[in-house]
């Protein structure tokens, strides 16, 4: 673990590293500029409930995986599928609890979602139509228990040797093959903005990463993008919902960069890094935890092993949410450098704002626990900040 903490530390400076001006001083902005009252209130009310749901799921889950964690122990005795097969199967039991203990939560928010039209998905589909990707995550689970316990049996509390390694493969395999796994694309159908995607991928010296459109009107009228991939499967991805007119061009042209600018930057290397680093605590606090039930080798400590990860996590997401919103920040940045238009991307958060309702303004606590990326107001505020900057550089 000390070897690791080293390498930890010495990859902090690449990790830290910004093209966002040091000491940079972001001007007031009043959401009231860019957003009525009623605006302001249907987003407050809005984001609150989904808070509010979130909070208690996550307490009704860790109560859930606490007992288990107790009682968990007498499936052990029940079994006869060796040691490793009963781990599988305590690790297979503990995913139903989560998702079950999920499940009236999970409803609740549907119902908001479709209450405030965001969501079109039906009760039943959301529930029990997604078992393909349900399934992917029981077999990657099973992949990870087989993968730590059989190292476990050879190396006892020294797994995390061989084990760290093994996990960041599959990690990185999971990274490289997503873009693959992503339904319902096609290219961009618009000439002109298939012109500019090329344009701004030119700009940025990105020319291999193609953009394409995932059809998710089907379900949700929210918009959104993302860039995934490494290597020669990136991509950037559109969702369908921001090219249903809602949005103009040179808004969409800004998402573009803005995607454009996480690849430039490195942002997927680096997010995956971060999480590397974020590992190294929680492998050290379920490998100490997992002692008092016969270590990692022993599938009694399947089940206390979910209680410290979903603990843990809980635990380190106001950490990680800096971290994303940083690298967020900076793709903000490398999009007003390219496309050089702050008005576009003003116009573009608050369209965002609106068709998401989204808080512009939210409170510190929520801020810190649920998101990750900046405010619209604070987004608002580096467009400001670039024009200035360029307006005093001239």
């Amino acid at each position: 673990m000390v070897v690791l903490g080293a390498l930890a530390a010495a990859t902090l400076p690449y990790l830290l590293r910004s093209n966002v001006p040091s000491g940079l001083q972001l001007p007031h902005v009043d959401s009231g500029t860019y957003f009525s009252d009623t605006q302001l209130d249907r987003a407050r009310d809005y984001e609150r409930f989904l808070e509010l749901d979130w909070i208690l799921s996550q307490v009704a889950l860790v109560v859930v995986l606490a007992l288990y964690a107790a009682r968990g122990e007498r499936f052990v005795r029940e079994s006869a599928a060796g040691r490793i097969g009963t781990g599988m199967l305590l690790g297979m039991i503990g995913l139903a609890l989560v998702w079950l203990s999920k499940l009236p939560f999970g409803l609740a928010q549907l119902w908001w979602e479709r209450r405030h039209h965001v969501s079109k998905q039906s009760y039943v589909d959301w529930a029990f139509g997604n078992w393909f990707g349900l399934g992917a995550e029981f077999l990657f689970a099973c992949g990870v228990i087989l993968i730590v316990m059989t190292l476990a049996g050879l190396l006892r509390d020294r797994w995390w040797l061989a084990g760290v390694p093994a996990l960041l493969g599959v990690g990185l395999l999971f990274a490289f093959v997503q873009p693959f796994l992503l339904p319902d694309l096609h290219r961009l159908r618009s000439p002109a903005l298939a012109a500019d995607a090329k344009r701004l991928a030119r700009e940025e010296g990105l020319e291999q990463i193609p953009v394409r459109v995932e059809e998710v009107h089907k379900f949700t009228t929210a918009p959104n993008a993302e860039a995934v991939g490494l290597g020669s499967s990136r991509r950037v991805i559109l969702w369908d919902t921001l090219l249903d007119r809602r949005f103009k061009r040179k808004q969409v042209d800004a998402v573009i960069a803005h995607e454009f600018g996480h690849h430039r930057r490195h942002h997927i290397w680096k997010g995956f890094l971060w999480s590397v680093l974020f590992a190294i605590p929680v492998a050290f606090a379920v490998t100490e935890v997992a002692r008092r039930r016969g270590g990692l080798q022993d599938p009694r400590a399947v089940p206390v092993a979910l209680l410290v990860i979903t603990v843990a996590s809980l635990l380190l997401l106001p950490l990680q949410n800096t971290v994303t919103r940083r690298y967020e920040r900076e793709a903000d940045w490398v999009a007003l450098q390219t496309t050089r238009d702050p008005a576009a991307m003003r116009s573009l958060m608050r369209t965002l704002a609106i068709t998401s309702r989204a808080d512009p303004n939210p409170p510190a606590w929520s801020y810190v626990l649920f998101q990750d990326h900046p405010t619209i107001v604070q987004r608002i505020a580096l467009a400001d900040a670039w024009q200035q900057s360029r307006a005093a550089a001239r």
